[in-house]
């Protein structure tokens, strides 16, 4: 064409350094990678990327300052009679008020729990007899009674963010059918013992916080919290959504107590009741059952042992 400066037909010279299609540019870059590997709580499929996820949703329940749950029943319970009194007021157990009645003799047992309720400055109220005979129900009082208040349970959840603000790995107890307030005790004194960072019990047919799980609890009770669940396979299947295993404690079980392998992973140990064991949904969500190898002349042990004994164990395997 006019003014063309080049000729119909004639082959186009293409710049240096600019690559033809099918060369080593594509390759070349195909080379280059995808960057540095993504830590592990950043993969999606990796097991720390959930605990790193419910350790977050465990921190934002923290921050929003869950209420504590009272007891269902909201009702204050009587200890009542001076022995079971002086006991209580021993053992720590929380106390809102100590009544006597009008004109009770002084005995060292009374001494002793009036000296106490002013060494800790619980109220004293001295009333007449025939009241403290409506409060107790005609119990045998004996002119003594305390007062406790209802127990305020934790929630589920928060026992995860006890663990991760501790920079522990979870460890929580489930108690299935558990119906003894003292083997509730038992066990809340042994889950403090041994590094646990929780107990907890479904909201109907289970032992409560009573007295008497106080009292057997020496203590612990107040240093480890005891959560309510609602639904207690909901819970279970929402801790395992977190990652956490959920382990049965329960007799004839696939794997014996000192071959668990998965003793330093984020755990939750199961108990069943000595006389039924887990319930039939509550063994369908456990990962795992595990049992404690005994002699054949012992059937079984008691609830509050055996979760001892699990818990030692589990212990000394994330100590070692």
């Amino acid at each position: 064409m006019p003014g063309s400066s080049q000729r119909k037909g004639a082959i186009r010279k293409k710049p240096r350094g600019n690559p033809t299609a099918g060369s080593g540019g594509r390759v070349r870059r195909g080379l280059e990678g995808k960057g540095p590997t993504p830590k592990a709580e950043e993969r999606v499929k990796h097991p720390a990327y959930k605990r790193a996820k419910a350790k977050a949703k465990a921190q934002e329940r923290t921050a929003a300052r869950r209420p504590a749950r009272k007891d269902a029943d909201a009702s204050v319970e009587w200890v009542y009679g001076r022995n079971p009194v002086v006991e209580a007021l021993r053992a720590g157990v929380p106390v809102s008020a100590v009544y006597v009645a009008e004109g009770t003799e002084r005995d060292a047992r009374l001494r002793e729990a009036l000296l106490i309720a002013v060494e800790h400055g619980i109220s004293l109220l001295e009333v007449p007899r025939q009241e403290l005979d409506r409060l107790t129900n005609n119990g045998s009082h004996q002119g003594l009674a305390v007062q406790i208040p209802p127990y305020e349970y934790a929630h589920p959840d928060d026992l995860l963010s006890r663990a991760y603000d501790a920079g522990q790995v979870p460890l929580i107890v489930a108690l299935d059918g558990v119906t003894d307030p003292r083997n509730l005790g038992a066990i809340t004194r042994s889950a403090a013992a041994f590094g646990a960072h929780g107990v907890v019990v479904p909201e109907r047919r289970t032992a409560s916080m009573s007295a008497s799980a106080w009292k057997t609890s020496a203590g612990a009770a107040a240093r480890i919290p005891v959560a309510r669940a609602t639904n207690l396979n909901r819970a279970l299947k929402s801790y395992k959504d977190a990652g956490m295993l959920i382990i049965g404690l329960d007799m004839g079980g696939e794997v014996e107590l000192p071959e668990l392998a998965a003793a330093t992973e984020p755990l939750v140990l199961v108990v069943g009741s000595e006389g039924k064991g887990l319930a039939r949904l509550v063994r369908e969500n456990c990962d795992l059952i595990v049992s404690i190898p005994m002699t054949s002349a012992t059937e079984s042990l008691n609830a509050g042992i055996a979760t001892g004994v699990a818990l030692y164990e589990i212990s000394r395997r994330r100590t070692a």
